[in-house]
């Protein structure tokens, strides 16, 4: 859940948000941390929920058993690509090492042309602000070129409603 003072109500926020667009929330599938706690807001609002699980975390008792729909998949990749097939857009909250995953995989996705499929940064407290510092870094050094599919957003509302201004292409 990490040391960050407003991540669960930004996550719950999300959640319910969400579901408040009639949007359908696909996720990770766990039932704790940031995860769980913006499903169990999408839910309690009248959502649907979709969450994408490996075995091994179900193995690990963190799958979330109140779902509209859980998927349990054999690896992380697959849970990836489930998530990036069911999805139109995507919102990332401060997270770990899975999060970064999944946001540079969509963004690599994107960069190459299998899809066109934005990716809004909630920047809770600054979290992606080093995030955002080595894009640019990167971006001097020639190995990225920036393309407007990264919104960086104060909170989820910000992003819902960036994500919501933009025209969705899938090739």
């Amino acid at each position: 859940m990490g040391k960050l003072p407003a991540p669960i109500s930004e996550a719950e926020s999300c959640g319910r948000l969400v579901a408040e667009r009639g949007l359908e929330l696909v996720y990770g599938g766990a039932g704790v941390g940031l995860m769980g706690a913006a499903a169990n807001a999408a839910l309690e609002a009248g959502g649907r929920v979709i969450g994408i699980i490996p075995e091994r975390l179900v193995e690990w008792e963190v799958a979330h058993q109140g779902l509209s729909e859980l998927r349990v998949v054999g690896s992380m990749y697959e849970r990836k690509q489930i998530m990036m097939d069911l999805s139109d857009a995507f919102i990332a909250l401060p997270g770990g090492i899975g999060t970064l995953d999944e946001i540079l995989e969509v963004m690599t996705q994107n960069a190459l042309g299998y899809f066109w499929k934005p990716v809004a940064l909630v920047n809770t407290h600054g979290f992606f602000d080093s995030f955002q510092t080595l894009l640019k870094d990167l971006e001097k050094a020639g190995f990225y070129q920036p393309r407007d599919y990264v919104i960086y957003s104060r909170n989820s509302a910000e992003a819902i409603r960036k994500l919501s201004e933009l025209p969705i292409e899938n090739p």
